[in-house]
């Protein structure tokens, strides 16, 4: 991390996790555990039921509450999809965009996503774009390939004007909710490639704006290593944000 360049950012992605009646323990302890944050930010992405009561809940603390998906179009004839516009008018300020579960179960493309981002940033959201390769295309040594082309496709949507408000998160599809995760080379090195590629569309001074998280089994044991790399500036957490104490513990690690 470098934070005098820019925001080191932890977030929790909860997933299809937490009715809304399950949702108010684990807010409260991330209220009391990381409520008072100052050196990094705190996201709490939510499925949609539970975003009216993470807003209320944490409205008087440093924890801001991001959305999980969203649409593309501000409205139309798209049942059971939910708007930037809605997301921001229920006080959302971040939101996932291209996570591999989105790609891989529901066929969201990096064009797709690309009109997501744009989207997103003209109601003032931040996105919090995922890009990551398969285990096959690691071991078959394309991981730049890939997630390169993944960066590149996202930036298209991108003004020069609004690209420090965009969040990449490297999350390895192979690394996802298995236990495994990466060295921290090896996110180092994916993670520098994303910067550099940022740096090449827009410029130095831009690039080293970017927040770049890493994500894919990041927890309270890996975190501080993690955490340590130049060019990782927070992390998008999974199965570690649904306990209060390990989520806290990875807000803790990123004090360095």
């Amino acid at each position: 991390m470098n934070k005098t360049l820019r925001q080191t950012v932890i977030a929790g992605n909860w997933k299809m996790n937490k009715t809304p009646s399950e949702a108010r323990d684990l807010l409260d302890g991330v209220k009391k555990l990381c409520g008072k944050t100052k050196w990094c930010d705190v996201v709490v992405c939510v499925p949609y039921l539970d975003i009216p009561l993470a807003v209320r809940t944490l409205k008087d603390c440093r924890v801001s509450v991001g959305a999980q998906n969203m649409h593309q179009e501000a409205s139309g004839a798209f049942t059971g999809e939910i708007s930037a516009e809605m997301l921001r008018d229920a006080g959302v300020k971040y939101v996932i965009i291209g996570h591999s579960e989105r790609r891989q179960y529901f066929g969201e493309t990096d064009a797709l996503v690309a009109k997501k981002i744009t989207r997103a940033l003209d109601c003032d959201l931040r996105p919090i774009i995922c890009v990551g390769e398969t285990l096959e295309q690691r071991d078959m040594g394309i991981t730049l390939e890939i997630v390169g082309a993944q960066v590149k496709a996202a930036l298209t949507a991108v003004p020069e004007d609004k690209a420090r408000r965009v969040i990449f998160a490297y999350e390895p599809v192979w690394a996802i909710g298995t236990g495994r995760v990466a060295t921290s080379e090896q996110a180092a090195e994916v993670c520098g490639h994303i910067r550099s590629i940022v740096r090449k569309q827009y410029g130095a001074r831009i690039a080293r704006g970017v927040t770049v998280q890493y994500g894919g089994s990041m927890n309270a044991e890996n975190a501080r290593e993690l955490l340590s790399q130049a060019d990782i500036d927070g992390g998008l957490i999974g199965g570690a944000s649904l306990k209060p104490e390990p989520f806290a513990a990875i807000v803790d690690a990123s004090n360095q």
